[in-house]
């Protein structure tokens, strides 16, 4: 079974249009070029995938518990809904 990172990783490759190998875990979405609008799109996308809502305000993406400062902290943060979905 795919794991909770590779399918973010293959979500962001996506939005990003890179290889997913060329989308690593110490990458910003800046770094990958993603602006406000390929975020939003993202995380709609790992919504979908995951069947989660994910704490995001696009308005104020500062104050969200979502953190979208890596590509490792964003799947931290979806294996962290992901998991409290199960229980």
């Amino acid at each position: 079974m795919e794991s909770v990172q590779d399918r973010v990783i293959a979500i962001i490759a996506e939005q990003a249009v890179l290889d997913v190998a060329d989308v690593k875990m110490d990458s910003t979405l800046e770094d990958l070029g993603i602006d406000s609008l390929g975020l939003v799109e993202s995380i709609f996308a790992i919504e979908e995938a995951f069947d989660i809502s994910v704490p995001f305000n696009a308005n104020e993406p500062s104050q969200s518990d979502f953190d979208i400062s890596s590509v490792a902290a964003i799947v931290r943060a979806v294996e962290g809904l992901v998991a409290g979905k199960a229980q």
